[in-house]
């Protein structure tokens, strides 16, 4: 039924199964954002400390964890999530996107279950922790590849961002499941209702995905195209239609690009890595998609995430999870607009300005909390708090949804998932830094580690206006036609259009409006195949169509 229903955007047909498809993957944002969330909150409760504790501390007059062990703690989760964003490129390919994604559902659970059957040996935690993080690191590569092989190119971006919106999600929520078992934190119920509410969130992912279509692009590469053509008709809303020119006009691109990839390479792993004229800067855009996610963490956001309540409380904050709170709710309200930021401002100007209004706010934030004692001097604790509100404010309209975005639109089909899960896995690999050297960091430079993030904030903004090209409005066929044209520059990007186009603007008012109200048996007479030079001629015009 929903497979013939649909809704014009930019005079295009979005079925309402896309819709359905982006809101049902970003549940595995959720997941990332809810364990990333939980772990601060949890370190702090007294029964968590009592059994995994390691050392007994006089002025707490209880456990604590010695900075090493809370290192290992927080961030194996993160060795867990890059072996499995490596292995997702293997089962998404094998199984499809669908199953990989409901097997990484699968093991999220079995590392759950470990954790909440922990006694009092931290090492028995800390297993659980790797555990899940194979099932949230398979879920951060197939999520966004997935949501951008299906997503109609005039919600892609919005789509893909929801991935970063419903992290945002999750760690709110978790801040405030922290929020209220903190009166029981003398009881092991308070972390393991915090744990095993993570299982019942991860359930509507792995059985609703299943549910959903695969993705046409999956399919069409196992030459399976009758089913990748009622997959488009389904995403487009026009299941009634299979034949019609619109999804008989995505199909023809996605074959035409298929069998012109399929004559450059086979799609191996060492395809990522290739310097060949002929394969459109491959080894750049695995370059460019690892180090614009290992720069995501290196923002310096997950030092607010896992440490946030750590932080503030060393600060002289009376109740730092409340503050986690506040940081949570800038995060998601922030990440709302950023569904805005990505389609009216495309993706290079606000990385860019983003990682500079990021590093102004860092530097504030280290420069009070290196020349006062926030500790002794409230009004300093409190520029702290705000200079952190508006870091979080501005990753999260900026670095913390595009990331996502760029990942799912910069990779040719063939390599997709191999390069996707190399870029997800420098993410958890900067993750895992994060995660590990912010214990030790806070114990020996203390807040001055701001200035680290200051400058890597700066190094994201250079990075991205010499190497990234603009890819809004754009198919993701289209986007790697740009990535091959000689002698375009990342900075001049924004002007290149696809052949037959006066403006990328015309191809969403114009030419997609005008196949949407022509799809249709009759329309179906009068189209012609897909020439293979970028043009689709309709109803005697030149046009050209994409998801």
């Amino acid at each position: 039924m929903l497979g013939k229903k649909s809704i014009k955007i930019n005079g295009a047909d979005c079925g309402f199964e896309a819709l359905l498809l982006g809101a049902t993957t970003s549940i595995g944002g959720f997941l990332f954002g809810y364990d990333t969330g939980q772990i601060s909150g949890m370190l702090l409760f007294k029964d968590f400390k009592e059994r995994f504790g390691t050392r007994y501390d006089e002025e707490e007059g209880g456990m604590v964890f010695v900075p090493i062990l809370q290192a290992l703690l927080v961030s194996l989760m993160s060795i867990g999530c890059l072996i499995g964003a490596l292995s997702g490129a293997y089962t998404a390919d094998w199984w499809g996107r669908r199953k990989s994604m409901s097997f990484g559902v699968a093991i999220f659970i079995v590392g759950n279950i470990i954790q909440i059957t922990s006694m009092n040996t931290w090492v028995h935690m800390m297993m659980g922790r790797l555990v899940a993080g194979l099932g949230v690191g398979n879920l951060s590569v197939g999520v966004p590849m997935f949501q951008s092989e299906c997503s109609p190119r005039e919600i892609r971006g919005a789509v893909v961002a929801s991935y970063q919106l419903m992290i945002t999600i999750g760690i709110l929520v978790s801040n405030i499941i922290n929020y209220g078992v903190r009166n029981i934190e003398e009881s092991d119920a308070s972390w393991r209702i915090v744990i095993g509410l993570g299982i019942a969130f991860s359930l509507p992912l792995g059985l609703g995905i299943l549910i959903v279509p695969e993705s046409p692009r999956w399919l069409a590469a196992q030459g399976r195209w009758d089913q990748a053509r009622m997959s488009f008709a389904r995403l487009r809303g026009l299941k009634h239609d299979p034949n019609g020119a619109l999804v008989e006009s995505d199909l023809s691109e996605m074959k035409a690009i298929l069998e012109k990839e399929r004559q450059v390479g086979t799609g191996s792993w060492a395809e990522c890595f290739h310097w060949n004229s002929n394969i459109p800067k491959l080894f750049w855009r695995t370059a460019l998609g690892v180090g614009i996610h290992f720069l995501q963490q290196w923002t310096g956001v997950n030092y607010f995430f896992y440490y946030g309540a750590t932080i503030f409380q060393s600060a002289g904050i009376d109740d730092p999870i409340q503050t986690q709170l506040i940081l949570g709710a800038v995060n998601v309200f922030m990440t709302l607009y950023g569904l805005y930021v990505v389609e009216k401002y495309g993706r290079r100007w606000p990385l860019i300005i983003g990682a500079a209004w990021q590093a102004i706010w860092l530097l504030i934030f280290a420069s009070v909390g290196t020349a006062l004692d926030p500790e002794n001097n409230r009004t300093s604790g409190v520029v702290m708090i705000v200079a952190a509100c508006m870091f979080i404010a501005s990753f999260a309209g900026t670095w913390g949804p595009l990331a996502w975005v760029v990942i799912g639109e910069t990779f040719p089909l063939r390599t997709r998932a191999k390069q996707a899960s190399l870029a997800t896995a420098g993410n958890w690999f900067g993750n895992f830094l994060i995660g590990f050297l912010t214990p030790l960091a806070a114990d020996g430079i203390s807040y001055a580690y701001g200035f680290v993030f200051f400058a890597t904030n700066a190094i994201a903004g250079i990075v991205v206006y010499f190497f990234l090209y603009e890819s809004r409005t754009l198919s993701l066929e289209n986007v790697d036609m740009m990535y091959g044209v000689e002698g375009l520059k990342p900075w001049n990007s924004t002007h290149w259009v696809p052949p037959g186009y006066v403006t990328r603007k015309q191809r969403d008012e114009a030419a997609l409006r005008k196949m949407s109200h022509s799809a249709g048996p009759a329309a179906e007479k009068k189209s012609e195949p897909f020439n293979g030079s970028g043009d689709l001629t309709v109803a005697g015009e030149e046009h050209q169509e994409h998801v």
